[in-house]
């Protein structure tokens, strides 16, 4: 025996299995044989799951080789059998925190989340410095929406063990989720400096570029994935969302279909064919297809992205009830992956706000503040028309749209306190590190567009440290504000997006912000765009809004929809089109299910 365990010191491993076997030969019930063969056969990559049974059988009482089996079984997929073994090593022994963590993997991919995170926190209990079970207490957290805890238990498993590729890649997806997506790719760019041939890193890295707007780099990564994983779906997936972008809507087709000749099945790739035009009663098959995928049994953020694309096709046919049916099951299943909404929070927010940034601190602020007049920022609800709007500024030559920046929500919540409360010694760096960021995206731009609707939380902030930035508030009528919202399929977005009680109380808090900000906030600086009013009169308001930025007219503001530029969000279809009414007084064909919406009409911005 003592030779065997010498051959594993060695690293010998396929002579440990011919000296093993023999050993057997000529002594089949000895344990200790078993159990080097198992472990011979596991380090070479090959099935043990005999082995191990059979010295599970000789040693009923042995711990740790139930949880040895447990482990073959779990490497050959047969995870009922794993969860069974490691129930048995810690009926025999509670307090190993291997079994523990093994089990919460094991339950985690039968689908059994809570239970696995259960386990997690277990073999945590009894390890606090055990990087893979906090790595997996990650995942259960990714799976059910918790993306701060998620991100929270990469975090430590990476101060433990900072060269795991894979937690760095998952923290990354966590990261993604909560919009954070500089973070995001970062942490992408780690996983693959550890691990170069990491393809799906490749494929979410450029994820993430795309959302930034970085589309050639987005293009680059996925085809650098592809390079590895020449059948790497998530790729292709990818590529035709960022040929989307650009208005390419045939090659995003061509693509999604490659998708589907690789995985058939794919949610993603049916879902996104739906996005790229208005959907017929000729598109049946593709209902029909759509309609089988989305009955199978599963992951609920993929059978999510599929039910918004059936309510899409039913609402393009004018099937409104049955649209319906579709929207309200595609955001049941987003909530299980997203945090549920505290009212309660945000409304003590939106106090917080409304009492630290008032007149008397934005008196006493500008001193610190940078006159700059590039900035121009388009806020509003999601939905409200930003997209449109950004579209019209980006035709003129002097314009550069930058999409949805990040900047403001980035911000930390404590910065923004320490900013109200400190008088504003912070001002300077952040006006600085705004416009050092407009400076690199744009190209020398006279104005740069960034249109992240939720900036119109900070806007006594932005205000404070760029006096001259031009803010156009884009309003929409409320109902089909919300409506638009519910009926989303969205990469990352608030949690208050899936319920229609939730869309109210959060647009109510949004009126009282703005109102707020209109209080305080010079005349001058706020342009205020009625959605309704640019559809009437594309020209009227296309005029005012080039007028209110400081530049002279150009013709090619009203030909938005020929504008070659990518465009990311939800709207990148509508804004390669010319303007049409039919997005406005759309409640009205869902009227009988917005309840907790129809009091909104009375609300005013």
């Amino acid at each position: 025996m003592n030779r065997l365990v010498e051959l594993i010191e060695a690293g010998r491993l396929a002579d440990l299995e011919t000296q093993s076997r023999e050993l057997l030969d000529r002594h089949p019930n000895s344990a200790p044989g078993w159990q080097m063969l198992g472990i011979a056969l596991t380090r070479q990559g090959k099935d043990a799951s005999q082995a191990w049974q059979t010295a599970c059988r000789l040693l009923p009482n042995d711990a740790g080789t139930h949880v040895n089996a447990g482990n073959a079984s779990a490497r050959l997929g047969r995870l009922e059998d794993a969860v069974a073994s490691y129930r048995r090593a810690l009926a025999l022994s509670a307090d190993l925190a291997e079994a523990h963590q093994n089990l919460g993997r094991a339950l985690l991919e039968l689908g059994r989340i809570e239970e696995a995170a259960a386990s997690c926190r277990r073999a945590l209990e009894l390890n606090p410095r055990y990087a893979q079970a906090h790595a997996t207490l990650g995942n259960a957290w990714l799976l059910l929406g918790r993306l701060e805890d998620a991100a929270a238990s990469y975090a430590q498993a990476l101060e433990i063990e900072p060269e795991f590729s894979e937690t760095h890649h998952n923290l990354g997806n966590a990261l993604r989720g909560l919009g954070k997506l500089e973070e995001a790719a970062a942490s992408y760019r780690r996983a693959l400096q550890i691990e170069p041939q990491f393809a799906e890193a490749h494929v979410n890295l450029g994820i993430a570029q795309r959302l930034q707007g970085r589309t050639a780099e987005a293009q680059a990564s996925c085809r650098r994935a592809l390079a590895l994983d020449p059948r790497s779906a998530a790729a292709y997936a990818a590529l035709a969302d960022a040929s989307a972008d650009l208005g390419r809507f045939d090659e995003a087709q061509e693509l999604f279909e490659r998708v589907i000749s690789i995985e058939p099945q794919s949610p993603e790739a049916w879902s996104g064919l739906a996005r790229l035009r208005t959907m017929t009663l000729a598109d049946a098959a593709w209902l029909a297809q759509a309609q089988r995928i989305a009955d199978r049994p599963l992951p609920p953020r993929r059978e999510a992205a599929l039910r918004y694309a059936i309510g899409k096709y039913f609402d393009d046919v004018r099937d409104f009830d049955q649209a319906f049916l579709s929207f309200r099951r595609a955001n049941e299943l987003a909530k299980q992956h997203r945090m549920p909404h505290d009212r309660r929070q945000l409304t003590r927010v939106v106090d917080r706000m409304i009492r630290l940034y008032d007149p008397a601190w934005l008196a006493r602020t500008r001193k610190h503040a940078l006159e700059s007049p590039r900035p121009v920022l388009i806020v509003g609800m999601l939905r409200s028309g930003t997209t449109l709007a950004e579209q019209i500024l980006a035709s003129h030559p002097a314009v550069f749209g930058a999409g949805e920046l990040r900047f403001w929500s980035g911000v930390s919540e404590a910065y923004q306190w320490s900013e109200a409360e400190s008088g504003g010694a912070l001002l300077r760096k952040l006006a600085e590190d705004y416009l050092a960021l407009l400076h690199d995206l744009s190209n020398g731009a006279p104005r740069v567009v960034d249109k992240m609707p939720t900036n119109f939380a900070f806007l006594g902030l932005i205000h404070a440290a760029l006096p001259n930035a031009r803010i156009i508030h884009m309003q929409r009528n409320p109902l089909d504000t919300c409506l638009s919202i519910y009926c989303q399929h969205f990469e990352a977005t608030a949690s208050y997006a899936n319920d229609l009680e939730d869309l109210a109380h959060y647009y109510r808090e949004y009126l009282r912000l703005v109102r707020h900000w209109r209080s305080m906030l010079p005349g001058e600086v706020v342009l205020e765009v009625p959605y309704e009013g640019l559809v009437a009169d594309p020209e009227r308001w296309s005029r005012a809004m080039v007028q209110f930025v400081g530049l002279p007219w150009d013709p090619r503001c009203l030909d938005f929809h020929a504008t070659e530029r990518p465009v990311i969000t939800a709207s990148q279809r509508q804004v390669r089109q010319k303007i049409t009414p039919s997005s406005v007084g759309r409640w009205r064909n869902y009227e009988k299910f917005l309840g907790p919406l129809l009091d909104l009409m009375e609300s005013e911005v």
